[in-house]
């Protein structure tokens, strides 16, 4: 009975494998997989924690226009006082209420230091803008890598497809060889040949199938998907906007580039850290007011065990005399570092521009090199059948017909290479102008 079970259970899952295994297939572009990228890479989660953490740091710069308030309350047991001649001869001891307590309220308003407060919150507002420019650079960086593998998932696809075609072009020809072998026609080694020739395909195929799985299961892991989804890269392979001038590119780059954008910003904060030394030449106005409550009332003999109140109110003017020497100190510092902020933005715009020429370069040299070994295999697939044929007639030898499936394998392989590399260098071009 329990046989029959496991053979008809063995029977329904050959018939229907999916009610068993349920692997995903997902046919995906480029764009979709950036996008996916975008919502759910664990690298952009932690890049955009710097967002809310600069904006948090803004709301507590803008805390400083509110007043500061203190309350405060001191609880104290007091000791009688002993009175004693100025000459030390007599004392007298004056028994005191010994209980005593102080309460009071203090509030304090800045009024007036040069603008630091808003110029505080101004710089606050500018470092926001950074953390969010940092989180622009790191999702062309995650987009550029989860396309890097999206692209190479297809480049071992198109791999695959090529060393399944030869091996069924190689086991047609080890048919043919046994045909021949077995009319005395060639020796075994030529079948040990061709069976070799089979192996060494069948490695390389188990070699790009495990390359495969670990590309497919860092993408799944990249872009939030099931461990067991097998991505399938439809992306077309056609030349995208090859007739576009560098020229356009680097302006592309010059208004969009991330980095090139920190680096103008940068700018703005060394001119704003400028303005906030400065306003240590400005005087400080404050407004202050508070109350106070205390007993016992030792002002007056004898001491009254009561409470004294009093409130007071005001404004308070202060000048750091010292700071008319160390302020232009500090002036000076600032004024280096906005050079330097200068020069860091002239070294930015140098080295993208740098590398969207080499970017866009290697673009129109993938193009061309696609051409060339499209031409190549074109000519090796020649090669291969006139061998071919003279082979099957007897006329070339098995080491002849070998070396022309290499020549076809290469050139194939080559230019599945080629095709993806165009991809590659496309995005990788997009990518240098900020704007992947």
């Amino acid at each position: 009975m329990t046989k029959n079970i496991k053979t008809a259970l063995s029977l329904v899952m050959a018939i229907f494998p999916a009610l068993f295994f349920s692997q995903e297939i997902k046919q995906m572009t480029a764009n979709e997989v950036a996008e996916l990228a975008l919502q759910n890479h664990y690298q952009l989660k932690v890049s955009a924690q710097n967002i809310n953490i600069a904006k948090q740091q803004t709301d507590i710069t803008k805390l400083q226009k509110l007043p500061s308030i203190t309350a405060s309350t001191t609880q104290f047991y007091l000791g009688n006082v002993v009175a004693i001649d100025k000459d030390f001869s007599n004392s007298t001891a004056i028994p005191m209420p010994h209980y005593g307590s102080t309460y009071g309220v203090q509030a304090t308003q800045l009024i007036f230091k040069g603008g630091l407060v808003n110029k505080s919150i101004e710089l606050a507002g500018l470092r926001e803008q950074l953390s969010e420019l940092d989180l622009e650079k790191n999702e062309q960086d995650v987009k550029f890598l989860v396309i890097s593998n999206y692209l190479d998932v297809y480049k071992i696809i198109n791999q695959q497809s090529v060393f399944d075609n030869n091996k069924k072009l190689a086991q047609q020809r080890l048919k043919n060889i046994n045909d021949f072998y077995k009319q005395g026609m060639v020796t075994r080694n030529e079948v040990i040949r061709g069976e070799l020739a089979i192996k060494n395909l069948d490695q390389s195929i188990l070699t790009l199938a495990n390359n495969r799985k670990i590309l497919n299961y860092n993408l799944n892991i990249g872009l939030g998907l099931p461990a067991d989804t097998e991505i399938i890269p439809v992306e077309n392979l056609e030349n995208k906007e090859s007739g576009i001038g560098m020229d356009y590119y680097l302006n592309l780059a010059h208004d969009s580039n991330p980095q090139l954008k920190s680096a103008q910003t940068n700018i703005g904060v060394a001119d704003k850290n400028i303005e906030i030394i400065k306003t240590d030449r400005m005087p400080t106005l404050s407004g202050f007011g508070g109350y106070s409550l205390q007993r016992p009332i030792t002002n007056r003999n004898p001491v009254l065990d009561m409470y004294a109140s009093g409130w007071q109110g005001g404004i308070s003017l202060s000048y750091n005399i010292d700071n008319l020497y160390k302020t232009k100190e500090k002036v000076k510092l600032g004024e280096f570092q906005k050079m330097q902020a200068n020069d860091a933005l002239t070294l930015t715009q140098q080295n993208i521009d740098m590398n969207v020429n080499a970017s866009y370069v290697k673009y129109q040299e993938a193009i061309q090199q696609a051409d060339i070994l499209n031409d190549a295999k074109r000519l090796a697939e020649e090669n291969y059948k006139i061998t071919e044929a003279k082979y099957l007639n007897q006329l070339a030898v098995q080491a002849e017909m070998i070396d022309a499936q290499n020549q076809k394998l290469q050139s194939e392989l080559d230019f599945a290479n080629g095709e993806i590399n165009v991809l590659y260098q496309y995005f990788n071009l997009l990518k240098s102008t900020g704007t992947l």
